[in-house]
């Protein structure tokens, strides 16, 4: 994962739990959840506002 080790990842995640707190950790997870799925859906279907090889004369 990553290149990572799980010694690296248990450190990582000790360390958020340590900054964030264990209440905050779901929040911030569901949050990542749902950003990463708005980008999947837009590189799968690209709205018209947002693509600027089309220019309206």
């Amino acid at each position: 994962m990553f290149g990572l080790g799980w010694t690296e990842v248990g450190v990582i995640v000790l360390v958020a739990v340590l900054i964030f707190g264990p209440k905050k950790i779901p929040e911030l997870g569901s949050a990542l959840g749902k950003t990463l799925r708005g980008f999947k859906e837009e590189l799968k279907n690209p709205s018209e506002d947002t693509n600027p090889e089309k220019t309206e004369d």
